[in-house]
């Protein structure tokens, strides 16, 4: 299978620019999940912002409703 890197810089709302997973799913899933942390795209926009990967932000994000 080929990754489809242009298409998901598309829809990748990441905003850390010197990420050099940007685009690369599987990598950048496999190097959050490493961490304990869910990649950006889980998050909405402005939370992702704060860069805060955690589970627990992704959970309070979810549960105000967000």
């Amino acid at each position: 299978m080929d990754c489809r890197k242009n298409d998901n810089l598309e829809r990748c709302n990441c905003t850390y620019e010197p990420c050099p997973r940007k685009g690369l799913c599987c990598e950048c899933i496999a190097y959050h999940k490493g961490k304990g942390q869910l990649p950006a795209c889980l998050f909405p926009d402005d939370i992702e912002r704060s860069w805060d990967r955690s589970v627990a932000k992704f959970i309070e994000a979810y549960n105000k409703g967000r």
